[in-house]
């Protein structure tokens, strides 16, 4: 501990122990006092167990505590998992709007475009910074360094401060050929390295996969085959996000004589911000849907949304042939210029068995052409990236549990003095003494439902899931003065079965049921009409689950009148 109690800690809330949802607090002075900045806000997208739900958010709790310290919200790039959540959370964050934020230009163009379509969006003053850019927030220095990743402007961050340098890598890759942007600064991480580096913070996502990831340049050259080979329309999926890749796209189409079609809302809204900010510039005029019927089908390139399987995305509603201007048939080809989220498997295969049907050829990475690369470093750029900076400390961050354990492994491989296995809601001591974790904050997840954001009773998602199990009973009952039955309950089932396996009526049956429980009751103590409810909710419970198995959420409305 130093004289004045000052320590630096890392506390991340989102992105260490799942892919997504990135939030990192850095903290520094005493215990009592720390000033924070934040590095990212993202947001991860909900699963089948979340029914309803738009998106799932950092539990920040912890964060909010401590915002009447926090001194600026720097974000890495523009991608969901690392600025989704900042339109929903800054209102909590900073409520008087006066937490700074940062990012770079194509960040920036893309907030102010996401906030257009957001309802009562808030108005964040946002300052722009540049690759070698150098600002202040606090006590911390920070410095922002050029990377490669699928997504115009990713930063790695360097932050000083008198206990040591961090160096929080966020996305990045070392490629050698990018489509667009700076290649990753080795030069400035090495720098780094020679003016010592306390710790680093790394992204993990491919710390399981060997070797060098392939250059953007190696998948343009594979897009560029597939357009030229095809006979019909080529459809080609990928990530709205990735500009170059949709810049590589359309070249290729172009050196093939064709034109190209953007469909999906985030595709073009992503391309609108890039082109204002010079990044399509070569790229001949898209083609407007109205002029698609009048393009011969071997004259022709989409790019579109929905490589994730999206139900509402262009891809799926082709699949379903629900687009009103436009259509594939079968001779065309669709590739799959994207890998596979985690979780999204089962819709991607649904809407390829849909295309196939309809005797359309699919195009996937790996398996028929080098049409995609992840836009994350594999083992031998993690190693690239230790021998730049020889960081004292190590900590795998931005993956799950697998990538976090494996990366753990390499760093301690790669002789890392110290590497610490975190989890979100670990406050880690960085500095003073040997790196340890001296506490654990709230953590988890938050949901945002429609206009809604709170836990998972809040938003009401825990009674939805039991809803979507096991359906839904509605029960009125109304006695009279003497607590008899005034007239018959009325009893509406809704997501379970009609009738039971004789053909019986169901809610006959719990009619029967409810009738029969509250005649049981002796009449002196129908007086209680909690009794009554409880009553009739067992007995309706009891009769369904006998006949189906399963226990429904159930509503009794008792009135006396």
């Amino acid at each position: 501990m130093t004289k004045d109690n000052n320590e630096l800690v890392f506390v991340p809330l989102g992105g260490v122990g799942e892919i997504g949802m990135n939030l990192a607090m850095y903290g520094y002075g005493p215990a009592s006092n720390r000033q924070w900045i934040v590095m990212d806000v993202g947001v991860t997208f909900p699963g089948p167990h979340l029914p309803g739900v738009d998106l799932v958010l950092p539990d920040i709790r912890f964060l909010e505590a401590e915002r009447h310290n926090l001194k600026a919200i720097i974000i890495t790039h523009a991608h969901e998992d690392h600025y989704g959540a900042l339109l929903t959370l800054y209102p909590l964050i900073a409520p008087d709007n006066d937490i700074p934020v940062y990012m770079t230009p194509f960040g920036a163009g893309m907030l102010e475009s996401k906030a257009v379509g957001e309802k009562d969006a808030p108005k964040i003053k946002v300052t722009t910074f540049n690759a070698g850019n150098r600002f202040e927030a606090g006590p911390f220095k920070l410095e922002a360094l050029a990377v490669t990743h699928s997504i115009p402007e990713p930063m790695s961050i360097a932050i000083h401060t008198p206990l040591g340098t961090v160096l929080h890598t966020g996305d990045w890759k070392n490629d050698v050929a990018p489509s667009m942007g700076p290649i990753t600064d080795s030069n400035a991480f090495t720098q780094l390295g020679d003016n010592g580096v306390l710790a680093l913070i790394c992204d993990s996502t491919n710390a399981m996969r060997d070797g060098e990831s392939p250059s953007e340049q190696e998948v343009s050259d594979g897009l560029k085959k597939v357009i030229e080979n095809a006979t019909g329309r080529v459809a080609v999926t990928t990530f709205s996000s990735n500009v170059g890749r949709i810049k590589s796209i359309a070249l290729a189409a172009a050196a093939a004589g064709r034109k190209t079609l953007l469909l999906g809302r985030s595709m073009k809204r992503v391309v609108d911000v890039a082109s204002d900010l010079g990044y399509m510039e070569g790229v001949p005029e898209f083609l407007s849907e109205d002029e698609y019927g009048f393009i011969p089908r071997d004259k022709v390139v989409i790019i579109l949304t929905g490589s994730q399987g999206e139900s509402r995305a262009a891809l799926a509603k082709l699949s379903r042939d629900e687009m009103r201007d436009i259509a594939l048939t079968a001779g065309d080809t669709v590739v799959y210029s994207s890998r596979s989220i985690p979780g999204n498997e089962k819709p991607i295969i649904d809407t390829m068995n849909r295309l196939i049907d309809m005797g359309i050829t699919i195009i996937e990475d790996g398996k028929d052409a080098l049409v995609h690369v992840s836009g994350h470093p594999r083992r031998n750029e993690l190693r690239q990236m230790y021998q730049w900076t020889r960081p004292k400390i190590g900590i795998p961050v931005h993956g799950e549990a697998a990538h976090l354990t494996a990366h753990a492994k390499l760093m301690r491989e790669n002789n890392i003095p110290d590497v610490m296995d975190v989890r979100n809601g670990d406050m880690v001591r960085l500095a003073p003494g040997a790196p340890e974790v001296i506490d654990d904050v709230p953590s988890g997840e938050m949901y945002k439902d429609g206009y809604v954001v709170g836990d998972a009773d809040q938003v009401g998602v825990t009674a939805r899931r039991g809803l979507s199990f096991a359906g839904h009973v509605a029960i009125s009952v109304i006695v009279d003065k003497h607590y008899e039955l005034l007239v018959d309950p009325q009893v509406v089932c809704i997501g379970i079965p009609a009738t039971d396996h004789r053909g019986e009526d169901i809610e006959d049956i719990v009619y029967d049921a409810v009738v029969a429980a509250i005649e049981s009751i002796p009449r002196a103590r129908r007086k209680d009409l909690d009794l009554i409810e409880e009553a009739s909710r067992k007995a309706s419970r009891a009769a369904i689950r006998k006949i189906w198995g399963k226990k429904p959420v159930t509503t009794v409305m008792v009135d006396r009148v």
